[in-house]
């Protein structure tokens, strides 16, 4: 398709409301407007970037700025998109783009484009705010869409770059005008049909004055005479203006378009109370039930009957019009296929059933000879009547009803045909003009049914020149020209009819009401919206935008209105017009499955100055069907619905409160009391059950008992038991009148739960008794087993756990032998959950595993993932601390993850590959190590895209503990580095310094490469644990780099770090981590051979130690030290006596520790240093004195 395609619009696109500018020179044909200004336009430079930024801020309607929580959030989540991609690629491709790159940083999106098509759909989308609506869909999370009024204060604002779309749309808005005109100059006509007048005569506006059009219909106020009058010459003052971009010009074209979907009120009414039908009344609840039953079901599961799409030959297709059987079933079908198409079968008139027009009944199986005149009269009578009469109509509608309703008892269309032409004839011969004018037209029509086009032009040429001007039927004049036009545009004779073809689209834009006479029609009206489209005339462009909605709608070619129906709607002004063309963009975005669109539009109904904008009932329920497949899921057994709905339901809430509709009301109160619950969030179904319950009261006893009910529940949930409890005793003097059991067992059973909510553990217990005869009474098994849970449950909290365990035991044989169903295999998880808890305690370990395998499998039965989850927890805590199984703990973790990534919550999926990682490293194998880094950079990766940089910068230095475990000495160091570089980008010091240190331990703690330890510990973590004055933190890097030290005995350093390690344990005043300095630092002496020094260090750690010795430990400590002491004094110091009196001290520690092989050492020691030379060469010992010297202040460093 060659040229350039240009979309109306401003000068510079601000997607946003436009501003009307009036034409340069009203009397220049639009037609031939041409510049080399416009042509560079219409042409993108070479040098062009081909994708186009979209940029978003989330804004605050009330505040008027830009709201940085939500903006945060939105980028938070843009970023975890930004690697996995597929949701916003398939979102975009429903807004008609294609997605070229996510930059998250700058909350942009890069988008482009490869037809003009998908680049004028998405401006559509766009200026519509459906790109708005559909990025809070995808960036926001349900604590967004249960909070009513952030909702309603909230707007994102999508600005993209209005020079490179400036390029391709073109065009001005132009008012439109109606009423009456003046000319501004005299004209005289050129051809019969157009008008004579004078200067500054005034003209009757016959429908509409459209700009972009040439002509429009005028009634001269001096003569009378009605004829086609150039808009050139009308002063453009004399008339008041239209409304800006109305595309109707009556109610009853306006109601053409609102048809559909307003009969299925009844069906999705019973839908919505399918949604909000609890069976609170007759079933016991649960204690705690709650933390599975508010938890969505599993994605995959198959769509519910409620939530599929509609059948063919359901309620969309029963408002096709009479002529749909003849429509094309392909999109490009052309206009002689659909004519051969209609040609290929013999006609055949039907008798009609019902003789609705009395006015004419034309046999024509008569006898006599066609030539004789009298045959023809009454045809002729009818037919000459001058001007329109109402039973005229079915001559010039769309579905040939003329046929039955005039000429029946005929089954050969070319027998008509002959008589039709005779008649022609005979009208001819007796100057009857509208008999003439009007046989023209029949066989007109006929003949373009059989696809003899250039014969009907020929009849309808006729036709036009017998009138001679005429307008007095202007439903023929109409029907002729734009028949005519029709086959103008079909052989190509625009130079022949270029008059007639602009006369042909005035007549069939400006006239309202008016009935469509042929599918040709729909080729006409597609020149009239080039037309509105060359010229820039937004009013005729909606005009055409319209005629085609109708026609293709009448036709039953439904595919092809979508275009149309999107462009009317962006060029609507008028809420009349923006709600018929969302009623139609809602259906059609529906049947094409494209859900964020579908809902975008119905949420974007209405108009913004409505405050509360009200949406019906049966756009709900196309709301709620879209919504599950914009998840990707479907509906579950026990009718939840997603946040999403919110906003939808809450404007039908408003539309039913307009309506006085209080059952309706009811339902839509619960449904969303319902959401809230699935997201605990019991403030807001507290809100609409309050709703609820006031409704009830007004319609009837039950529906006021089944409110209280959820609202007693409800405040259960939001742990405020005494409002419960104030709801719930009333019923026990009301029901006392009744003979109704389960009602008083379902109110004993609740308030069971709301006094063990107030710790009144006794009376609950009296209810759930009560609550339990109540059900024997009637035989309900399963109640009897809630009410023996919930005593189950309380004794397990209250008393010991032999009576806990015998109620949890019944429940569950109850439940085993009730036909099984989700909620009750739901409910059994719970109570299988509380029963595994009371065997663990009793350490009965295998019955509480069996307990907790039984749940998961029900959970797995039914696909209900987050009651897995809640299995899932308690297994791997049962596998990792109460009997540990690090095999089988790991295969939990393995589920728990893959339902973390089914419940797409990337946090917890990022924190579990954490957690796995670590417990595949503990299993030191070649091929967990393999798997353990799989899981730490799948980590990374998640945590990169959420934006935890604490997270993320852990990961690394993970990834690089593992690559030093693999021996992949190569990858170490850069995995090292990144990690501590991704922390001081965070500018969180404390962050850094925990990195460093780590980084440095993953050598500390290793076999190879420890002296690389000592750059990340004194080069990285000392200087910051100064700057931070975290003593305790330098104290312990010290610590570890004197230890490190020692190991690779570079002693001179150890001493230098040991001695900084002293004098920092005297500042931290922690004597547990001082005694540990010196003993190092003592270590380090005796390993440089200063063992005076290192007497003297070992002497200060004894006098830190407690007077008393308290444990076997620190006996143990004090002989060791002491015999390293005598041996130190007797062998380097060469002091027998002071060595002696170490070893007596040692000997005294054994002796208290009890270790009588230690103690033979000491002794043995003792009788070698008396029997040796050098007790005898030296008299006495200098233990007094470096005792005195030590208790003086000890040593100095």
């Amino acid at each position: 398709m060659g040229g350039c395609f240009c979309i109306p619009g401003e000068p510079s696109l601000s997607w946003g409301p436009g501003k009307d500018t009036s034409s340069k020179d009203p009397t220049i044909s639009s037609e031939f407007i041409s510049s080399s200004e416009n042509k560079e336009k219409c042409f993108l430079p070479q040098n062009m970037i081909p994708d186009l930024t979209l940029s978003f801020s989330v804004k605050s309607r009330s505040r008027r700025c830009v709201n940085g929580p939500l903006q945060e959030a939105a980028r938070r989540r843009l970023w975890a998109l930004e690697n996995e991609d597929q949701e916003v690629r398939a979102l975009f491709k429903d807004l008609s783009a294609r997605l070229v790159g996510i930059q998250s940083q700058k909350a942009q999106f890069l988008i482009t484009f490869k037809t003009m098509e998908e680049i004028w759909k998405f401006s559509t989308y766009l200026n519509l705010g459906y790109v708005s609506t559909c990025l809070e869909h995808l960036l926001f999370d349900h604590k967004y869409w249960l909070n009513c009024r952030l909702v309603e204060d909230t707007e994102i604002h999508v600005s993209i770059d209005d020079k490179h779309l400036e390029t391709i749309y073109l065009g001005l808005l132009i008012q439109e005008g109606r009423g009456k005109c003046k000319a501004w100059k005299e004209y005289e006509r050129e051809e019969k049909d157009e008008l004579n007048f004078h200067q500054g005569e005034s003209i009757e506006i016959i429908g509409f004055v459209i700009p972009g059009l040439q002509w429009f219909i005028g009634k001269s106020a001096l003569s009378g005479e009605v004829g086609f009058v150039p808009t050139r010459i009308i002063d453009p003052d004399s008339y008041s203006p239209m409304s800006k971009n109305s595309a109707f010009f009556s109610d009853e074209e306006k109601c053409s378009l609102g048809f559909l979907g307003s009969d299925r009120k009844a069906e999705c009414v019973s839908f919505l109370r399918t949604l909000a039908q609890t069976d609170i009344t007759s079933v016991y609840q649960l204690s705690g039930f709650e933390s599975i039953q508010s938890l969505p079901n599993d994605l995959s599961v198959s769509q519910s009957e409620g939530f599929k799409e509609t059948r063919p030959g359901g309620a969309w297709e029963e408002h096709q019009a009479v002529g749909s059987g003849q429509s094309s079933s392909s999109e490009d079908s052309s206009l002689e296929e659909e004519l051969l198409s209609a040609a290929s079968d013999t006609y055949h008139l039907p008798e009609p059933d019902n003789l609705d027009d009395p006015e004419l009944l034309m046999n024509l199986n008569t006898a006599q000879e066609e030539e004789e005149a009298e045959n023809f009269t009454p045809l002729l009578a009818f037919l000459d009547h001058e001007g329109y009469a109402d039973h005229f109509k079915s001559l010039y509608d769309f579905s040939f009803s003329f046929l039955t309703s005039s000429f029946y008892s005929y089954s050969e269309e070319d027998e008509l045909m002959a008589y039709l032409e005779a008649s022609r004839k005979w009208a001819k011969r007796s100057h009857m003009t509208w008999a003439h004018a009007r046989l023209c037209f029949l066989l007109g029509r006929l003949s373009v049914r059989k696809v003899k086009l250039s014969q009907a032009r020929v009849y309808f040429e006729e036709a036009i020149h017998i009138l001679n001007g005429a307008f007095k039927d202007l439903s023929l004049v109409a029907a002729l020209y734009i028949n005519l036009a029709a086959i103008y545009l079909r052989q190509r004779l625009r130079h022949k009819g270029s008059s007639l073809l602009e006369k042909a689209g005035t007549l069939l834009a400006c006239l309202p009401d008016r009935e469509y006479s042929a599918m040709s029609e729909l080729d006409v009206v597609a020149y009239v919206l080039r037309q509105g489209i060359v010229s820039g005339s937004c009013p005729l462009e909606a005009r055409a935008c319209f005629l085609a909605i109708r026609l293709l709608l009448s036709l039953g070619r439904h595919d092809e209105v979508l275009p149309f129906a999107e462009r009317l709607q962006l060029l609507s002004g008028h809420p009349s017009t923006s709600d018929a063309a969302t009623t139609i963009l809602s259906f059609l975005y529906d049947k094409k499955y494209l859900p964020h669109l579908a809902v975008a539009s119905a949420r974007l109904r209405g108009t913004q100055s409505v405050q509360e904008m009200t949406l019906p009932i049966w756009q709900v329920h196309l709301v709620l069907q879209n919504i599950t497949k914009l998840l990707g899921i479907s509906s579950p057994s026990w009718g939840e619905v997603s946040s999403l709905a919110c906003p939808a339901l809450r404007q039908a809430l408003t539309y039913c409160e307009e309506q006085a509709d209080w059952s309706t009301q009811r339902v839509l109160c619960l449904i969303l009391s319902k959401v809230y619950l699935q997201h605990r969030s019991p403030d807001g179904a507290i809100h609409y059950l309050s709703q609820a319950l006031r409704l009830g009261q007004l319609l009837s006893e039950q529906e006021a008992f089944e409110s209280s009910l959820c609202l007693a529940w409800a405040y259960l949930l939001s742990s405020q038991p005494k409002k419960a409890l104030d709801i719930l005793e009333p019923f026990l003097y009301s029901l006392k009148e009744t003979e109704s059991v389960i009602h008083k067992g379902v109110v004993y059973n609740l308030m069971g739960l709301a006094l063990q909510g107030e710790g009144r553990v006794y009376r609950a217990a009296k209810s759930y008794l009560r609550a339990l005869n109540r059900a024997q009474e009637v035989g309900d098994v399963r109640n009897q087993a809630v009410a023996l849970a919930n005593l189950g449950h309380l004794t397990l909290k209250s008393w010991p756990q032999q009576p806990a365990r015998n109620y949890l035991l019944q429940s569950v044989k109850l439940y085993s032998t009730l036909q099984a169903s989700m909620e009750t295999d739901m409910e059994l998880v719970q109570v299988l959950l509380w029963l595994a808890q009371v065997q663990v305690y009793g350490r009965q370990l295998a019955s509480g595993r069996f307990c907790y395998e039984m749940a998961l499998l029900f959970g797995l039965r039914h696909q209900h993932l987050k009651s897995q989850l809640q299995v899932t927890k308690s297994l791997c805590h049962f596998y990792s601390s109460v009997s540990p199984n690090p095999a089988a703990c790991i295969t939990y973790h393995e589920h728990w993850l893959t339902l973390a990534q089914q419940l797409r919550d990337r946090e917890m999926e990022g924190r579990l590959l954490e957690s796995l990682g670590q417990l595949y490293r503990n299993l030191n194998t070649s091929s967990s190590l393999r798997r353990s880094l799989t899981c730490i950079k799948e980590s990374l990766r998640i945590f990169t895209d959420l934006g935890e940089r604490d997270k993320a910068a852990e990961a690394w230095l993970g990834a690089g503990r593992l690559h030093y475990l693999m021996q992949e000495d190569e990858l170490v160091e850069l995995y090292l580095q990144t990690a501590i570089q991704k922390a001081l980008k965070s500018e969180e010091p404390s962050l850094a310094l925990k990195l460093y240190e780590e980084a440095g331990d993953v050598f500390f703690n290793g076999t190879r490469h420890r002296h690389r330890a000592v750059e990340y510990y004194r080069t990285g973590a000392v200087p910051l644990a100064r700057r931070m004055k975290t003593v305790r933190t330098e104290l312990r890097i010290f610590n570890k780099l004197a230890e490190l030290q020692i190991s690779l005995e570079g002693y001179e350093k150890a001493l230098e770090f040991a001695t900084l390690a002293a004098r920092l344990s005297t500042v931290a005043e922690d004597q547990r981590q001082e005694l540990v300095a010196f003993h190092r630092l003592a270590t380090v002496y005796y390993s440089l051979h200063m063992y005076e020094m290192a007497e003297d260090c070992y002497l200060k750690t004894l006098s830190l130690c407690p007077p008393w010795l308290q444990t076997p430990k620190e006996a143990l400590y004090y002989a060791k030290v002491y015999y390293r002491l005598g041996q130190l004094t007797f062998y380097q110091l060469k002091d027998a006596h002071d060595a002696t009196e170490y070893f007596w001290l040692a000997l005294a520690a054994a002796v208290l520790l009890g270790d009588e092989e230690l103690q033979d050492v000491i002794r043995t020691r003792l009788d070698n240093i008396c029997q040796s030379p050098l007790w005898h060469s030296c008299p006495s010992g200098r233990s007094s004195e470096r005792a005195r010297w030590l208790s003086g202040g000890g040593l100095f460093l």
